[in-house]
């Protein structure tokens, strides 16, 4: 039983992780979170939804905002929101994570630098990300003093998410920054999303690895039908691609694409849910359901948390 928050200096806020997209901010939720909650592919905007990881030890309850990566391009609807979610996460956050990969520094990070300046009211830790890929680790601390030279950082601090380097001491950073006070959610919640919405998000992780290069923008899922029977989940999602030739690549030669992303989608989900699940997959053809504000919202894409 932990001690009372008021009593003991427990500590509890919300943390926002910005940065432009694949820079590795939902790797590391997981990490910290100890599991997957997040999903992840090597693909830009993987990360679609703001979402929370919720972090509760004895000391404190750190509450992480994913959120996708801040885009330079807006022509798409999808673009638009997702900049509005990012944008909107570094409002009413007690320390924002500025994620940054390695060495590699591009007009989208000069945007959501641009975007921190003008808009950030809490304390900004930069977190050099992907260190572990880095040959010469000694070629970056010019490349650390130059990003300081830029911004009134609270810290800045290397790690490897992947690996877990350095991560426990970003932790205790954020710690050190965060006001106390009491817990915000139940200690054993870990995040705000609904089964619903995480069912989704692994769906459409499997279709953005089977799919390589193929067709992720494109692609949205949609839950159907999520009911408890007995102990076991029975879920059906709708897969939307935006025209007819999606759908064939999508199903694949003889169905075993579809196959094989069902398959996958589904163990995870009994992972992550701790019981069995039966899982039926469905392909449908919606028409520029990416370019379309309604057709966004009417499929879950809103502004609010």
């Amino acid at each position: 039983m932990m001690d009372t928050p008021s009593e003991s200096g427990f500590k509890s806020g919300y943390i926002a992780i910005i940065g432009r997209p694949n820079v590795g901010k939902s790797t590391l939720i997981n990490r910290v979170l100890g599991q997957k909650l997040c999903i992840t592919s090597r693909r830009p905007q993987t990360t679609r939804h703001r979402i929370l990881g919720i972090k509760t030890e004895d000391d404190s309850q750190l509450i992480y905002v994913d959120t996708p990566g801040m885009h330079i391009s807006d022509k798409r609807a999808m673009n638009r929101y997702m900049n509005r979610a990012a944008a909107s996460s570094i409002d009413d956050v007690d320390v924002i994570l500025f994620l940054v990969d390695g060495m590699n520094w591009t007009d989208e990070d000069e945007q959501v630098l641009a975007r921190l300046k003008t808009s950030a009211k809490a304390p900004v830790i930069l977190v050099i990300n992907k260190m572990d890929k880095l040959a010469d680790k000694d070629s970056m601390l010019p490349h650390i003093e130059k990003l300081s030279a830029e911004f009134d950082y609270a810290h800045v601090l290397p790690i490897s998410a992947r690996k877990g380097v350095n991560v426990d001491q970003l932790e205790s950073e954020i710690k050190k920054l965060m006001p106390e006070g009491e817990l915000i959610f139940p200690e054993d919640q870990l995040t705000d999303r609904s089964s619903r919405f995480l069912a989704a998000e692994l769906v459409r992780e499997k279709l953005f690895r089977h799919l390589g290069q193929e067709l992720p923008y494109s692609i949205t899922v949609e839950i159907e039908q999520f009911d408890d029977e007995k102990g076991m989940y029975r879920i059906g999602a709708v897969i939307y691609v935006e025209r007819e030739g999606q759908k064939s690549i999508v199903i694949g030669k003889k169905g075993e694409l579809l196959k094989s992303v069902g398959k996958d989608a589904r163990l995870e989900m009994q992972s992550l849910f701790g019981r069995k699940v039966f899982l039926r997959l469905w392909v449908k053809v919606r028409e520029g359901w990416g370019d379309n504000e309604r057709m966004l919202k009417n499929l879950g894409y809103n502004d609010e948390l």
